[in-house]
């Protein structure tokens, strides 16, 4: 076993390390795992015949014969995912090579309640499989991003301040009713920072990435795996207070929360009470873009605010890149977040830190969920199980 628990000695881990890069050819799988030649060659036939791996060419010749390459079939499934935010919802089916084939969008309010909103999703991601030309049978599971925290093992969630109704809603098992498919939910901003991490900053042994829209949450990614704290309340940096701003009442009823003063929704009912009605955070954002003086100093000052927590979180973490990401993440929010960071943290925290705005945009939720599910459902654990039960006959041995 490694540190993580897996058996090295599995088909089910010869795919993760081919999955993720670590060894792409018969040779790196033997120094790697220490198997032998015969062994490694009986898992990998294994793999091929239940479609989990394909060839993808050959290695440039140092001399010899060519080695083959390999790779996760990408035509063993697909993924959908969800990804519900507060005044939104998308659909989305993506291959295992992380190409999004097809995906719908509709402005949708989370407070709508979780069964007109899942059951909008049920209807998009059939429409979306029928668009990309893949049939319900070969989704290999699916992702649901939330905007609030989630219990990961179970896919509930956990008193959601921007959620009305969804409290202790077993999201998981409601759709894994309809699709009889793996379902795996998170909160939004961890499956951002998973797909930053994943696609931009591969290598990054410490990553935080804080989402500002409608409410204000972060995502932490150390060595790769998402950090959910002991029941999926890590990263809830919205509702930290700020003693200053005690008057601020915030959606989950307490006084002085970040969101409260910071986020797209308390500035654009700051901007209401200045005299330019606003209905939203995304009318918020509009006036921003284009240039409305008011609106652009709200948007710095609340990087501001945001900053002065982030200076702790830094601190704290040590990450090296800090991903600011969501409606607001422009570049007058983002210079307020690195104005008041950078004088706030310690020097030895930030001397090799990068800060930078999300990269992935829209769909960086879609992304992550995919990386997400990919995780769960193609874990050596995973793979062996599914092995053990299609071709009992060539169950993995484990000595």
């Amino acid at each position: 076993m490694d540190k993580w628990g897996r058996n090295q000695n599995s088909a089910g881990h010869l795919l993760w390390l081919v999955r993720t890069g670590r060894a792409r050819t018969r040779g790196e799988l033997q120094s790697y795992t220490g198997l032998s030649r015969s062994t490694i060659t009986q898992r990998l036939d294994v793999l091929r015949a239940a479609g989990y791996l394909r060839a993808s060419g050959v290695e440039g010749s140092t001399g010899g014969r060519p080695a083959e390459l390999l790779e996760l079939d990408t035509a063993h499934g697909v993924v959908l995912v969800a990804d519900l935010g507060g005044n939104h919802a998308r659909a989305a089916v993506v291959d295992l090579g992380g190409q999004v084939l097809a995906e719908e969008h509709e402005p949708m309010k989370i407070a709508t309640g979780p069964e007109a909103v899942l059951g909008w999703i049920d209807g998009a991601f059939r429409r979306v499989l029928a668009e990309s030309g893949w049939e319900a049978g070969r989704v290999r599971g699916i992702g649901v991003g939330v905007p609030g925290p989630v219990e990961f093992d179970s896919g509930t969630v956990t008193q959601p301040p921007i959620m009305p109704g969804w409290d202790g809603y077993p999201i998981a098992e409601r759709l894994g009713r309809t699709w009889h498919r793996p379902v795996h939910v998170d909160n939004d901003a961890n499956l951002m920072a998973l797909a930053e991490q994943t696609v931009h900053y591969p290598g990054c042994p410490a990553l935080v990435l804080v989402k500002v829209a409608t409410g204000i949450s972060a995502g932490v990614v150390i060595e790769g795996q998402v950090y959910r704290g002991i029941d999926g309340g890590a990263g809830d940096i919205g509702h930290i207070r700020l003693h200053e701003h005690r008057e601020a009442r915030c959606e989950c009823g307490l006084y002085g929360c970040l969101a409260a003063v910071a986020s797209g929704l308390a500035l654009a009912h700051r901007l209401t009470a200045a005299g330019t009605p606003t209905s939203s955070g995304a009318e918020l954002v509009e006036r921003i873009r284009s240039g409305h003086a008011e609106a652009v100093h709200l948007a710095r000052e609340a990087g501001k605010l945001v900053g002065e927590v982030l200076s702790t979180v830094v601190c704290m973490v040590n990450p090296a890149v800090l991903v600011i990401a969501g409606d607001l993440a422009d570049i007058h929010f983002v210079t307020g977040v690195r104005e008041v960071l950078y004088q706030s943290a310690l020097p030895r925290s930030t001397r090799h830190l990068e800060v930078s705005a999300s990269r992935l945009g829209a769909r960086s939720a879609v992304v992550g969920g995919y990386a997400m599910v990919v995780e769960q459902v193609y874990a050596p654990a995973a793979v062996d199980a599914e092995l053990a039960r299609v071709m009992p006959a060539a169950e993995p041995v484990t000595c």
